[in-house]
């Protein structure tokens, strides 16, 4: 067994706020808690990284238990692994008592949290662990409790002051944990170098997948991209701006790369008896704003923002237009990604 060594926590403490109001109870709460989260990240040494060893290399999923208010922690933990890429769910240990031993397969890893490590309901998790050579992270303020003498690796979380005036109810205890069960698993992301893409399929809809969508799977293509050659009159340009709905057209070389664009303020700044018989590329603005088709939707949705337009051309790595896409087209991304 190999353990992370805990700070002690006599730096810890908060002062009594003066004033006694509710903020400055509510300061001293956080207070306590940063203490213990700086305690927690100045802790991190090897076992942090064999916890991950052995985490990253299972063949089936990380199981998390606990019970009480590291039940709790442990299903937020167990979300988070799932959704960064990692499987893994959550087993309580009373219900793993009762049956519940059977979701614990030899390929698994066990990640157990106890405060205390002491905590009697997680007995049939360890032993069953021993048994059938089930590797078992402990992650317990314990550093010589049972639950830590019989795990394959154990973290012990810093000794800090629990946040509650008495010193008694788990919060900054909770804190702390949650955090490390975060830091294994943006660390394990890491580790596989999984890409944006990768996120977007744990994260299908809402709000996060809107920000992953591709440019590529939003974009209008084909024969809804509203192109014409430089040499083109302008009376052409408007019909194609009519007809397509943008309110811009592209102008594109006779090799088919992008040269510039028209926009309605374009128009406004060449209006005149002349203007229909302008070849386009006497009125287009030059080397406009583009964007990829790999780029995510949130960031052509910033650019569209920031440059306060409302279209952007999809050029390849020729340069030549494959789409355009509308500011709309960001907002609406990840909607209807399930359906």
């Amino acid at each position: 067994m190999t353990t992370l060594k805990a700070m002690p926590s006599g730096d810890s403490a908060a002062p009594e706020p003066e004033d006694g109001s509710d903020i400055g109870f509510a300061r001293r709460v956080l207070t306590l808690e940063g203490h213990g989260l700086v305690a927690l990240a100045a802790s991190l040494g090897t076992e942090f990284v064999e916890a991950l060893d052995v985490l990253g290399q299972v063949s089936g999923r990380v199981v998390v238990t606990g019970i009480g208010k590291s039940g709790h922690v442990g299903r937020k933990i167990a979300a988070t692994l799932a959704s960064m890429g990692t499987p893994a769910m959550f087993v309580h240990p009373a219900e793993a008592s009762h049956g519940d031993l059977g979701m614990i397969t030899p390929g698994d890893a066990i990640l157990a949290l106890s405060n205390s490590g002491e905590t009697s309901e997680l007995a049939h998790v360890v032993v069953y662990a021993k048994r059938f050579e089930i590797p078992l992270i402990a992650v317990t303020k314990g550093a010589d409790s049972a639950l830590a003498k019989a795990a394959t690796v154990t973290l012990v979380v810093p000794d800090s002051d629990e946040a509650c005036p008495m010193r008694l109810a788990p919060t900054t205890s909770t804190t702390v944990m949650m955090a490390l069960g975060d830091a294994i698993a943006v660390t394990l992301f890491e580790r596989k170098g999984f890409t944006a893409d990768d996120f977007q399929t744990f994260h299908p809809g809402g709000e996060l997948g809107r920000r992953l969508v591709p440019v590529a799977d939003i974009m209008h293509a084909g024969s809804e991209v509203p192109l014409i050659d430089g040499d083109a009159p302008m009376a052409k340009a408007l019909v194609t701006m009519t007809a397509k709905r943008f309110g811009c057209v592209g102008i594109v070389a006779a090799d088919g790369r992008m040269r510039g664009i028209i926009t309605d303020g374009d128009l406004r700044r060449h209006m005149g008896p002349d203007l229909l018989n302008a070849r386009a590329a006497d009125v287009m603005t030059p080397d406009p704003q583009t964007i990829r088709p790999g780029a995510l939707a949130s960031e052509a949705l910033g650019v569209m923002n920031a440059r306060t337009i409302t279209n952007l051309f999809v050029l390849d790595d020729e340069q030549v237009p494959v789409g355009i896409v509308h500011i709309h087209d960001c907002l609406r991304a990840g909607q209807d990604r399930l359906s």
